[in-house]
Order: structure tokens, then C-alpha cells, then sequence
């Protein structure tokens, strides 16, 4: 992968939200190579298949997970536990996008250690632009923990 660009995991189980997400990343400011899965267990296995990412260091983790809450395999809430308890990915910018409106898992993923919760927009226009918006302020504007 071209190390100019920052890389994003995208986990995403609805294939039309994930080529809307990818569709507007394109379009960013900000140059990316993105990650897809599709379920929870890919994500996981992305992070810590054992084998294959024993050595990952922090260099080769993703700069920013863009996280859907409702999957299969392994819900979102599940994999950011798993995120937040592991120290490699401890400190990794988590972004909820989900269209869940349910205040307990709004709740439950800033326990977890979310760093933000946004509900994906209905309009196709709005999605686009709050994932462009989204990619933008993770990776270029925030000062991430642990990068020094």
C-alpha cells in the first residue's frame, strides 16, 4: 500500500452503505487505502489473526475503523471491546456509524471507549458527506494517542 496514504478499516455489513462510504472517501482531501469488512469476525481477524498480524505493530494498524454497530458474526459493540481491551489497538480512533437510534447503544459505545457516534444519514447525499467529513477531521485535524 502506498505509505502517503492514511489507511481506513471500514466495517460495513450493508453493501450499498459501503459503496457510498467508499464512493465519498474517494472523493476525500485526504489520500486513503480502505479495509473492508464485512462482518465482525473479518474486522477481528484484520486486527489480530494470529499468524498473520502477531508482530503488527502500530505502523501497520489502520489510522482510523469506521464501525457499523449492527453486523453479523460479531456485532460492533463487541469488536470495540475487544478494540479497547487489546493495548496494540487501545488508542485506535473508533468512529460508530451506524443507523441504530437506540439510546442504550449510543451509551454503551462511549462506554466502550467510542470516540464518536454519528447515525448515518438517510439521504445518500448526507452520508457521502458526513463519511468525507469524518475522514477528513480523524485524519488530518486529530491528534491521535500513541502516534508519537
Amino acid at each position: 500500500m502506498n505509505s502517503d496514504r492514511k489507511t481506513i478499516l471500514l466495517v460495513e455489513d450493508n453493501p450499498d452503505d459501503e459503496v457510498l462510504a467508499l464512493r465519498a472517501l474517494q472523493k476525500s482531501d485526504v489520500p486513503t487505502n480502505v479495509v473492508v469488512a464485512r462482518d465482525g469476525q473479518e474486522a477481528l481477524d484484520y486486527l489480530f489473526s494470529p499468524g498473520k498480524n502477531d508482530s503488527k505493530n502500530l505502523s501497520d494498524l489502520p489510522e482510523l475503523i469506521l464501525l457499523d454497530l449492527k453486523m453479523p458474526k460479531i456485532g460492533g459493540l463487541a469488536v470495540l471491546e475487544k478494540i479497547r481491551n487489546d493495548v496494540r489497538t487501545k488508542y485506535l480512533p473508533v468512529v460508530i456509524l451506524t443507523s441504530s437510534k437506540e439510546a442504550r447503544d449510543l451509551v454503551a459505545c462511549y462506554d466502550l471507549g467510542a470516540n464518536s457516534y454519528i447515525r448515518k444519514p438517510l439521504d445518500f447525499i448526507e452520508f457521502a458527506d458526513a463519511v468525507k467529513k469524518l475522514s477528513t477531521y480523524w485524519l488530518t485535524l486529530n491528534e491521535r494517542a500513541g502516534s508519537q
